[in-house]
């Protein structure tokens, strides 16, 4: 018996220690959290798949099946993170896409200096063409000014243009679940590296189409896009803009992300 109560003791003991208020905290606080945030998409055409890295620290990464960096990265069409914002110190950077194959690995071929502000959001695009010669890919970043939504009755939708070889863009949207007649413009034109400012849609499935501001010929279009109340989204324009393909890769695209 006085073994057992010996154990129980030192078990009391611990579970106090564990209670002070000099133990360790094993949960984030908001103030270790640092308060700016980035996402990164991979839109360059014909670009490799990289990492991204703001300075020297890399942003993101793709484990493979052994629990090894793969070498595969971010491929083009792609979000770093699966799209979401990454937590990052406020300040300036130079932020990149660095190849993530073996061959020519951690090679910088898309560079932008930027400086992050505390409490705001940011999204860097690989935009334009790889240039196989120089290994270069062009980019861009642009602040996405997203704020907690004030009705939930209706999405908040803008369009990010990075497609190199395309007019400035008009993004529209077909109601198909409710007035089927109505089309929605969302933005002027959007020039290349360009956004608009986010519009209010109700919530429902739409058919999104972007024409140039002279023109009634859709340029790029997607049908069956889900916008959801109360939620942000940046539709990023991408692609060729001259392939006529409707199953190639570098065909003119219109992504849909999530921003809050």
């Amino acid at each position: 018996m006085t073994r057992y109560r010996i154990r129980a003791a030192l078990l009391c003991a611990a579970l106090l220690a564990a209670c002070e208020k000099n133990a360790v905290q094993v949960l984030p606080t908001a103030e270790t959290i640092p308060g700016g945030r980035v996402k990164f998409f991979n839109f360059g055409v014909n670009a490799p798949g990289v990492n991204f890295y703001a300075g020297t620290t890399k942003m993101t990464a793709i484990l493979s099946g052994s629990g090894q960096e793969a070498t595969t990265g971010v491929t083009y069409g792609g979000a770093g993170n699966g799209g979401v914002y990454l937590a990052i110190t406020p300040g300036a950077y130079t932020l990149t896409g660095r190849i993530a194959a073996t061959a020519d690995k951690d090679l910088a071929i898309a560079t932008v200096t930027a400086t992050l502000d505390d409490g705001k959001y940011y999204s860097f695009y690989m935009s334009g063409f790889y240039n196989t010669t120089t290994k270069t890919s062009d980019a861009f970043v642009l602040e996405d000014p997203v704020t907690p939504a004030t009705d939930y009755s209706v999405a908040y939708v803008r369009l990010v243009n990075a497609m190199a070889n395309a007019n400035p863009l008009t993004l529209y949207a077909r109601y198909t679940t409710g007035d089927t007649t109505r089309v929605d413009t969302l933005n002027v034109a959007v020039a290349y590296k360009g956004a608009s400012g986010f519009t209010a849609l109700p919530a429902g499935v739409y058919n999104l189409f972007a024409r140039y501001t002279d023109s009634t010929t859709d340029k790029i279009s997607r049908t069956g896009v889900s916008f959801l109340g109360g939620r942000i989204y940046t539709v990023g324009a991408r692609g060729d803009i001259t392939i006529t393909s409707t199953t190639a890769t570098n065909r003119p695209f219109l992504d849909n992300t999530v921003n809050r």
